[in-house]
């Protein structure tokens, strides 16, 4: 690429100058930048930037995060989701640990053989952390190629991916592996954005082909939209002399070992107390009884946007010991305690809202 002086020298002034001050840009530690970079994958940036330190505090080196047992991991990570990301953060630091010394290897396909890590993820580490020439591609970036180079295909195509990681490790400046990719990614996010692009403060502009053509507002081309499947649920607090009840998801289930209030999806025209009802008896074997409305929660994940009914209930006799099947473990806490349990985002969304009142 002939203009490719120019476009790096004329991106990096610009970083040098807009580059946000972000706490794992400071050090760049290894540790540091692969924690960032896994809570950063489907999270705003603000929520990461409020967790982020609350993390290293609790484990402040891979170390301490590989001794940690899995439900402290979990209990921290609430609110972030995708609690794979979580797993895979706790599982990769054990295997570190035992083999690597706790640290993170600067080589590109040792760190591909680690759970959570896939090709963006190694290239962040080798570039971001450890300044090696590796190729990073996000959406940020995907977009910000799609307009430069004007790309006449969805960026996810085949031809598009091959064509803009090519591109992506092609411009690496020698030695400033690190500055560049960062400064691709925060153009994408500061200035190339998806709606409303600021291209006139873009340092790109001149090089940019769909700026050109008028293309800029077309640019990505749109991909096939997925369907967006609604789900109606409802849970219960289950209450019984000052006490809740709680049993902790199988291990191989959606959500995998978070702990949580009985429930499930709300069947043809069932309504949500009769739904409710026959959630209990199904998964624990308990007959409950004056379910009273609580609230209604959204949420969303992947392409699921699910309304959760949520509701008070009590026991209709007087065995508190359950028949577990769709559980692997049960209790019977004070509200006080439902803090030191790793629950799904919903259900502490519905912890928080009820505060003291849970018991009542």
């Amino acid at each position: 690429m002939a203009q490719a002086p120019s476009l790096q020298d004329s991106l990096l002034a610009w970083f040098s100058e807009h580059g946000r001050n972000l706490p794992w840009r400071r050090e760049y530690q290894p540790y540091h930048v692969w924690l960032s970079e896994i809570m950063l994958q489907q999270t705003q940036m603000e929520r990461v930037l409020a967790y982020f330190p609350r993390w290293l505090a609790a484990f402040p080196d891979l170390a301490s995060l590989a001794q940690a047992e899995e439900q402290e991991v979990l209990r921290l990570w609430e609110g972030l989701g995708y609690y794979s990301r979580a797993r895979n953060l706790h599982q990769t630091a054990r295997i570190l640990h035992r083999h690597h010394n706790s640290t993170l290897p600067a080589d590109h396909a040792a760190l591909l053989k680690l759970p959570g890590i896939g090709r963006y993820t190694a290239g962040a580490i080798m570039s971001l952390a450890f300044n090696l020439p590796c190729p990073i591609v996000d959406a940020n970036v995907e977009r910000l190629f799609a307009r430069l180079f004007n790309l006449a295909e969805p960026v996810k195509a085949k031809s598009s991916q091959a064509f803009i990681w090519g591109k992506a490790e092609e411009l690496i400046p020698p030695g400033k592996a690190r500055l560049f990719n960062q400064s691709l990614m925060e153009l994408g996010a500061l200035v190339c954005q998806p709606r409303a692009p600021k291209c006139a403060a873009c340092p790109l502009r001149l090089h940019c082909a769909a700026l050109a053509r008028g293309l800029v507002a077309q640019r990505p081309v749109a991909g096939k939209a997925r369907e967006t499947i609604a789900i109606r649920m409802v849970t219960g607090v289950l209450s019984h002399r000052g006490r809740i009840f709680i049993q902790k998801r199988l291990a191989n289930d959606v959500w995998p070992n978070l702990w949580e209030f009985p429930g499930g999806v709300i069947e043809g025209d069932e309504t949500p107390e009769e739904a409710l009802r026959r959630e209990y008896l199904e998964e624990t074997g308990f007959a409950i009884h004056r379910p009273e409305k609580l609230l209604d929660l959204k949420h969303s994940y992947t392409r699921y946007r699910v309304t959760l009914h949520c509701y008070a209930c009590r026991l209709a006799g007087s065995a508190t010991r359950p028949r577990l099947a769709a559980a692997q473990e049960y209790r019977w806490v004070t509200p006080g305690e439902l803090g030191h349990f790793a629950f799904p985002a919903p259900h502490r969304r519905l912890i928080d809202r009820l505060g003291a009142g849970l018991a009542q």
